[in-house]
């Protein structure tokens, strides 16, 4: 897995609802095969669009109650927040383009 932020009950409110810019949380466990094969994607969109995403990975079985608030019912989970509300979502494996894609509809054009 990554060196991501890893997002908690603790500090889902600092690091998600006051971000100045998206976040993109990826809800995984360390059980499931899809998880792990989406991770090395999830780490490349954080390098691709660091200073304008903010990427950060939320371990569903430390974090149930967030999980549930947020209705993740499978996984990976990917969810897109803008203001603290999430505003899209992917769930299971995708291709690298589909994540993407929906990163892009989503963020300002770079300077």
């Amino acid at each position: 897995m990554s060196d991501l932020l890893n997002i908690t009950s603790g500090n889902f409110e600092s690091e998600i609802a006051h971000a100045k810019e998206p976040v993109l949380v990826d809800f995984w466990a360390p059980w499931c095969g899809p998880c792990r094969m989406v991770a090395p994607v999830v780490d490349k969109i954080a390098e691709t669009y660091a200073g304008r995403l903010k990427v950060a990975k939320l371990n569903t079985d430390d974090e149930p109650s967030l999980s549930a608030k947020y209705d993740v019912s499978g996984i990976p989970c990917l969810i897109l927040f803008k203001a603290g509300e999430p505003v899209d979502r992917i769930v299971g494996y995708v291709p690298e383009r589909h994540l993407i894609s929906m990163v892009e509809k989503h963020l300002a054009p770079a300077a």
